[in-house]
């Protein structure tokens, strides 16, 4: 009992000598709580960019003709490869779990219509949680109906307008194609990433050039104290910037939340884990801060662009796109994405969990053992 409380006791002084260490350096701390405003206003709305091969489902309950040469226009569009020929039924299934952007649906009766000089609606359906995504593949999927159109109407000989396809495109999650409502849940990863990391990352560091680090070595404290005493303070500023990001996006972006709060908590907490863990060893093996800032660039730079945060992962060459699986802010997107804008569950978000929880255990763990090592030496 005494030793725990004795340890208990100087947890909390090496909370409290963080906090103290923060507090005289106001500049810092303040930039800490501008700088996600900042971000929100730089970063609120982005210019789409091009988007080419959509993972795209054609729905035919037509099986004629004329639902055959409308798939084969898409199938040989750059912009859509058809991947999924699914039941009605599956596409939420198919589009929940992010496996498909765009879906195709082919009515029954189409060609019948055409045949008698009707107008034939195509439903076109848009995952709406990226934006940039859904604003481009609409467009796309109705110039490329259009094209089909006209090139039927060509063929048949007539030269006056007369009823063709009709493309009905419907947004879902997303219907206003904000890219706001996209850009929030990322930016919240983004700047739990940057926030964790350039305080971590010169932690340990910043101790070692004073000299307080081998004054510490010598105290009663264990390692796991030393730990704790460490990430806490870091973990509650992290915290602290969540919320005010996520408060601005909803109550001043209006940026709908669709999902459970329990689905982006638990995100959110792997994700910072990863990012603590990842400030930690920078600021093992970093002998100054200015190699510390260095090292934090050499790992940020890659994040934002390969991660699909600035810019779609359908819009990277086919040979870049599995790099953004290595990256661990790619995951963090994906769950925060899709519990705000798609409301989507553990179960939908099962994979991206895995992998996020993956990346928890084998970096936040490697930071421990690294730190114990460290203090033992």
């Amino acid at each position: 009992m005494i030793g725990a409380a004795q340890s208990r006791r100087r947890i909390r002084l090496l909370i409290w000598k963080e906090f103290l260490q923060l507090r005289r350096d106001p500049l810092l701390v303040r930039l800490l709580f501008i700088m996600p405003i900042l971000q929100l206003v730089l970063f609120g709305y982005v210019v789409a960019a091009d988007v080419k091969h959509l993972s795209t489902a054609v729905v035919d309950l037509d099986r004629t003709s004329t639902s055959q040469a409308l798939t084969a226009h898409f199938t040989g569009s750059d912009y859509f490869t058809v991947t999924q020929y699914p039941a009605e039924t599956g596409v939420q299934q198919l589009m929940d779990t992010g496996r498909i952007a765009i879906a195709i649906v082919i009515p029954e009766g189409t060609q019948a219509a055409l045949d008698r000089g009707e107008a034939a609606p195509i439903g076109v359906l848009v995952d709406g949680s990226d934006s940039q995504v859904a604003s481009v593949g609409s467009g796309y999927a109705a110039q490329v109906i259009a094209r089909y159109n006209a090139e039927r109407v060509a063929n048949a000989g007539v030269v006056l307008a007369a009823p063709g396809i009709d493309a009905r495109v419907r947004v879902m999650f997303n219907p206003t194609l904000a890219a706001v409502n996209t850009m929030i849940p990322g930016l919240v990863a983004a700047i739990v990433m940057i926030s964790i990391m350039v305080v971590m990352g010169q932690a340990v560091v910043k101790e070692r050039e004073r000299g307080t680090l081998e004054q510490m070595f010598v105290t009663p404290i264990k390692p796991v104290e030393y730990l704790i005493g460490k990430v806490t303070p870091y973990a509650l500023l992290a915290t602290a910037q969540l919320l005010l990001v996520a408060g601005v996006g909803v109550f001043w972006f209006k940026v709908p939340f669709a999902g459970q709060v329990s689905v982006v908590a638990a995100g959110l907490g792997l994700f910072m884990l990863t990012a603590i863990g990842m400030g930690l060893l920078i600021s093992l093996v970093s002998h100054t801060r200015q190699q510390a800032q260095q090292m934090m660039m050499l790992l940020l730079l890659p994040s934002f662009v390969l991660s699909g945060f600035i810019f779609p992962l359908d819009s990277m060459p086919a040979a870049i796109q599995p790099l953004s699986w290595f990256i661990p802010l790619t995951w963090a997107i994906q769950i925060l994405r899709g519990a705000f804008i798609k409301g989507s569950g553990f179960e939908a978000l099962a994979l991206q969990f895995w992998v996020l929880g993956g990346f928890a255990v084998v970096i936040f763990g490697a930071a421990i053992a690294a730190t114990r090592r460290r203090l033992a030496e």
